[in-house]
């Protein structure tokens, strides 16, 4: 166990951050192409879709990856856990796979792609494949071997990336510029030019295979360690973090479905507002880019400091840490924001407006991870299940509320709401539960100080420039340097503890 836990976490977020930050970033990538080459509908078409897959996949994997950190350590039998684990996903999976492929025309004619049954089809596979590969990975994070989980992931995002500039750009142009060569009549053998979407989804399937064939040789197991009587103990343990996951799930993705199913409207324009709406949420998720990545490596860390004499100081020390790097992003990102829309096409930054909403909202939502571990030591796992039910309950209420007369700005304010509603219950149960010496008033100062500096910057009568630029710098210079006074004596602590 290393004498400074908290440079331990620091260390595994930023080898965690390679294949989270890093390899997003150049996901993300993809944004600029797509929203430069479809049109606001068929990037709507993309929207919805993996909306549902961001809450089909929390149901495929239900809770599994937690709830294997937690055996792993409490059973000393980590092959046995694994083996259980795996096999108890790989059965759901081939269900699932099953049931979706032979229901994939009902599918898609109930979700009004009835011509494009391959949409079911391609999703079906890459959401079984996900799936399986869950624990594998979650097993490489709680071996500690995060450089080889890295590594993984950026072959998968490389691959997705490749395929998709390849469909994408390549062969439109191989089309485009030499109609008549041989390159072209090859390329229109397998690619139709007039179905850009199918070719994302096609590319997402190939990295998804790609990276279950390099986990294989770390799925290690015998079917005779499968543990029937393990099993109903896990599953009694995760289906609390199942409804914590199908309502987070809910929580970050139903808005896109919602919005699709409820603005009225032409449904092309339909389709057009969920794309313009669906950009603007990839632009604030550099927010939720930073909080996945230090949750790859806080749930291990988290189980493995609670043994610690000083855990709880701990604890309250990486919150917040945490609240002012969040806040340093929120205040970046909306401080330059004329500079950060440039990121999606034209088309696109009608909605521009939504973006400090959804990023605040998800700054409550990393909070609300961060104080989410006090149930999960404490095996009330109940008390997240009810939260998170919580929260999709004011996300359903709120986008059936103000999505018909606000459009995607009611989706943004819904979310906004319910992580704040999230956050907050969850802090006064732990209060009560597992009370943590948080920092109160300094974490509430970082929270409010970037909000009223982005306010100022927001209100002051000028126009994108250098002056204006230059305003903004000085704000987010007062936010870093009342961070540095105020934790001056916990950084010099730091670096005698880093020197030692």
């Amino acid at each position: 166990m290393s004498s400074n836990p908290l440079r331990r976490l620091a260390s595994q977020t930023a080898v965690y951050g390679l294949s989270s930050i890093i390899g997003r970033l150049l996901n993300y990538l993809l944004v600029p192409l797509y929203t430069r080459v479809l049109v606001t509908g068929d990037y709507g078409i993309y929207t919805e879709m993996y909306a549902w897959v961001s809450i089909l996949w929390v149901v495929l994997t239900y809770g599994m990856e937690t709830t294997f950190f937690r055996f792993a350590q409490s059973e000393n039998n980590s092959p046995k856990v694994f083996s259980t684990a795996f096999t108890s996903l790989m059965v759901t999976s081939l269900l699932f796979l099953l049931v979706a492929g032979s229901n994939a025309g009902a599918i898609a004619r109930s979700m009004g792609y009835g011509d494009h049954i391959d949409y079911i089809v391609y999703f079906a596979f890459i959401l079984s494949l996900d799936a399986l590969a869950a624990i594998p990975f979650a097993r490489l994070r709680q071996q500690n071997r995060p450089v080889r989980f890295a590594v993984i992931k950026l072959i998968n995002i490389g691959l997705n990336i490749g395929f998709n500039l390849f469909f994408i750009l390549l062969c439109p142009y191989l089309i485009s510029h030499y109609p008549d060569g041989a390159l072209a009549r090859f390329v229109l053998l397998f690619f139709d030019p007039t179905d850009l979407v199918s070719y994302i989804f096609i590319s997402n399937l190939i990295s998804t295979v790609v990276t279950l064939l390099l986990l294989l040789p770390d799925v290690r197991f015998r079917w005779l360690d499968f543990d029937f009587s393990l099993l109903k103990r896990m599953l009694a343990y995760t289906w609390p973090l199942l409804i914590v996951a199908i309502a987070g799930s809910i929580n970050l993705s139903l808005d896109k479905i919602l919005l699709a199913w409820l603005l009225p409207g032409d449904p092309d324009w339909v389709m057009s507002q969920v794309g313009i709406y669906g950009a603007c949420y990839k632009v604030s998720i550099i927010m939720t880019l930073f909080v996945q990545t230090f949750r790859y490596a806080a749930d291990p860390f988290f189980f493995a400091e609670s043994a610690q004499n000083d855990s709880l100081k701990i604890y309250a020390e990486v919150l917040k840490i945490f609240t002012v790097i969040v806040s340093l992003i929120f205040l970046v990102t909306t401080l330059y924001l004329d500079l950060v829309i440039l990121f999606i096409g034209e088309a696109y930054r009608a909605g521009r407006d939504v973006i400090p909403i959804l990023l605040m909202g998800n700054l409550f939502l990393g909070i609300f991870y961060n104080l989410s571990f006090w149930y999960k030591l404490t095996n009330r796992t109940i008390y997240g299940a009810l939260l998170s039910v919580i929260g999709a309950g004011v996300t359903v209420v709120l986008n059936f509320t103000l999505i018909p007369s606000f459009g995607y700005y009611g989706s943004a304010w819904a979310a906004f709401f319910a992580y704040l509603t999230m956050m907050v219950l969850s802090y006064v149960l732990s209060r009560h539960f597992f009370p943590v010496p948080y920092q109160n008033k300094r974490i509430l100062l970082y929270l409010l100080l970037p909000v009223a500096l982005y306010l100022v910057s927001r209100y002051l009568p000028f126009e994108p420039g250098l002056l204006k630029y230059f305003i903004n710098t000085m704000l987010l210079f007062v936010f870093v340097v009342t961070v540095f006074y105020l934790e001056r004596n916990s950084l010099l602590n730091l670096i005698r503890r880093h020197k030692e």
